[in-house]
């Protein structure tokens, strides 16, 4: 494994065969998908720290979702890949669900883990308000509040350190680089479904309250020939919380749409 680095933009550069690119959502780093490295041998494995989250540094000016959609293909660029599956989470999945869009050329199929359509109204306010408390306060109230409210109570009394890892990835957050993607998801629309044709795996938590199942399942309608699967008992961070799953799951998805 390498790091690359394309200005302030971190990204890590592993495995050799077919590319996958992984990610992350807000709030989250290149390790969110640290639990499904297993099922990934046999492919190239990329995985970038979106700019300001992680270990890449925070550009100020970055113009929301488009913004992040942008440096991503232009990172990718730079590292001479031209054709890979996009796996995301959360705000991720916004922003391989644009870029499929955007340059379907590129995106040889889409593993989407917690979907998002689009913030409904009160998670736009919400999200702005977040951002906020981000620059006035520092990560440390959102931190908890986020740890304890995307990871099911179950998950946390059956493995304490899915809170654990969760909050310290929340707090490892720079708080100015975090306020801009809350902003930007804030102001993300859906995006254009009808021109995403690549085979597409959307995973649901049952128990999602930042992804409910039911907008899983409004873009497995809106999305042709897209699969949903609900892994029953967990919420958002179902890479976290139901690892198995989720390995098995993307690992199938894997074989099929790249063959």
């Amino acid at each position: 494994m390498v790091d690359v680095s394309m200005g302030s933009m971190v990204m890590e550069d592993a495995g050799e065969g077919p590319a996958v690119v992984l990610v992350h959502g807000l709030g989250g780093t290149s390790n969110s998908f640290q639990t499904l490295m297993p099922v990934l041998s046999g492919y190239r494995v990329l995985r970038p720290d979106l700019p300001g989250a992680g270990r890449s540094g925070y550009r100020p000016g970055l113009p929301g979702m488009g913004g992040l959609v942008k440096s991503l293909k232009d990172a990718l660029r730079a590292a001479g890949v031209d054709r890979a599956h996009f796996v995301g989470h959360s705000m991720g999945t916004l922003v391989c669900q644009h870029l499929a869009v955007d340059t379907p050329s590129l995106v040889t199929g889409l593993t989407l883990y917690g979907p998002i359509l689009e913030p409904p109204a009160a998670a736009r306010d919400g999200l702005k308000a977040r951002a906020a408390a981000a620059r006035e306060q520092g990560m440390s109230g959102i931190a908890d509040a986020v740890s304890t409210g995307s990871v099911d109570g179950d998950s946390r009394e059956a493995n304490p350190v899915t809170e654990a890892f969760v909050r310290e990835s929340l707090l490892r957050q720079d708080p100015m680089g975090y306020a801009s993607h809350c902003e930007a998801l804030a102001g993300a629309e859906a995006a254009d479904h009808g021109r995403i044709g690549c085979p597409t795996l959307l995973v649901s938590g049952e128990r999602d309250g930042v992804a409910p199942v039911a907008m899983g399942r409004e873009l497995s309608q809106r999305i042709r020939g897209a699969r949903l699967e609900v892994i029953a008992g967990i919420g958002h961070w179902m890479m976290i919380e139901a690892v198995d799953r989720s390995r098995a799951l993307l690992r199938a998805h894997l074989e099929t749409s790249t063959g």
